[in-house]
């Protein structure tokens, strides 16, 4: 619970709207490593994030880190939810914690595979969700990190060399079964490069769970959410998170349960390639590299969910995931025609 005296006497110092009049607060949501609180104080509307009480001290870190990449979003065409203020006195809430606008709009993962109208019916309205999604991660791939103060944010220089060393140790510490196609998939990657590596701010876990949109038609992308995995490194590999397991065909029948939304009537990969290219102003002839780690990658994390399982039903599903993601990283490494001209 918030302690609302001691945090009412920090923003009264701080400069924003609504000193001196009570506050008004509410919990979103959260687990066990965040909590989101909606805050009101006369002209004051907006979100207080913070870690739970009982969360890793690391998570304090974790919590300016994101404040760091949010306050560097303003004045960007990035949709971010506005930076306001951020407090790393474990005096006044007990953790460090961040003010942010509270934006008026949706997330998906509040639709239950469902979506809401008019993008229940309208399909060519809801093809513009994906559209604006994959806007929102081209415009974050051009912010000037640099020039945002972000330099110290990631390590970009030698990314792709880590990545096949990094999540292989991961894998090692949690190991508890054999994953077939896992060597086959992590071998290509240590053979092959993209075709150029253009280091940006990247948001890391990309998808229709981190963003949330306008309310009413047409599409338009409110803000991209859930800073966790933010880091400066190499930003197609956010739109290949954003594109795994995208179906072949949205017109058939199983792009209604390919995710946990309806893909049914969305744009093609292709498409969605095509336009982070013509957005971002990044080539996309090397995208197979980035699916094959994308899929490869998530595979690891998320069999850290299901080693832990326990009767989690939720983490207990992600173990034939792991399965296809593996064996799906494994095939198109075996089959693509992206080869030689990577080396």
């Amino acid at each position: 619970m918030i302690d609302v005296e001691r945090l009412a006497a920090w923003l009264d110092e701080s400069g924003l709207p609504g000193k001196g009049e009570p506050i008004e607060h509410s919990y979103v949501s959260g687990g066990a490593q965040n909590e989101i609180y909606e805050i009101r104080r006369g002209e004051l509307h907006c979100a207080l994030r913070i870690p739970p009480a009982a969360a890793p001290a690391a998570r304090d870190e974790g919590i300016f880190r994101e404040w760091r990449i949010i306050e560097a979003l303003n004045g960007t065409d990035v949709p971010h939810t506005e930076a306001l203020a951020v407090c790393t006195d474990p005096d006044v809430l007990g953790r460090t914690f961040y003010l942010m606008e509270f934006v008026d709009g949706w997330s998906p993962m509040n639709v239950r595979r469902g979506w809401p109208a008019p993008f229940d019916t309208d399909l060519e309205a809801r093809a513009g969700l994906a559209y604006a999604m994959t806007e929102g991660v081209a415009l974050l791939s051009r912010v000037d990190w640099k020039a945002k103060g972000l330099a110290d944010l990631g390590r970009p220089d030698g990314f792709h060399e880590r990545q096949v060393d990094r999540w292989t140790r991961y894998l090692e510490r949690v190991k508890g079964r054999e994953l077939p196609g896992f060597e086959t998939a992590a071998a290509w990657l240590r053979a092959h490069k993209p075709l150029d590596y253009v280091p940006g701010l990247m948001h890391g876990d990309y998808q229709f769970a981190n963003v949330m949109y306008r309310h009413g038609a047409p599409a338009r992308l409110a803000a991209v959410v859930d800073w966790e995995m933010g880091t400066v490194g190499d930003p197609k590999l956010d739109l290949a998170w954003m594109l795994r397991g995208w179906p072949e065909d949205t017109g058939a029948p199983e792009a209604a349960t390919a995710l946990y939304v309806d893909l049914t009537g969305m744009p093609s990969r292709e498409a969605l390639i095509e336009r982070y290219s013509e957005v971002s102003g990044r080539q996309v002839d090397d995208m197979d590299y980035y699916d094959v780690l994308a899929q490869w990658k998530l595979g690891v994390v998320l069999e850290q969910g299901f080693q832990r399982a326990g009767d989690n039903e939720k983490l207990l599903a992600f173990g034939p995931m792991v399965l296809d993601l593996m064996k799906s990283a494994a095939e198109l490494a075996e089959t693509t025609a992206y080869g030689s001209q990577s080396q």
